[in-house]
């Protein structure tokens, strides 16, 4: 598992943080994915938070327009526009 995702999914309560990584550890598999397309919404939710992990990525992250370096550079100088330190 990524870093990110690891630490978004340390984040959780106990209950739920076992029941994700249960819930990713089947997504991640072929006949557990089959398992999941019978509940929709499990599915999504799986696989939605798998595509989560991704953007810790840069490569990943600047192919779909996040560049975090930007929004840093942005926000400093707009700090600096309003005379906030």
């Amino acid at each position: 598992m990524s870093g990110g995702l690891d630490s978004f999914l340390g984040g959780a309560p106990w209950p739920q943080r076992i029941g994700l990584r249960l819930l990713l550890a089947l997504a991640r598999r072929p006949r557990g994915a089959l398992l999941l397309a019978r509940v929709p919404l499990a599915e999504q939710a799986a696989f939605s938070t798998l595509v989560l992990g991704r953007y810790d990525d840069p490569a990943v992250a600047g192919a779909l327009g996040w560049d975090a370096a930007a929004v840093v550079a942005r926000g400093r100088a707009l700090r600096r526009a309003e005379g906030r330190p």
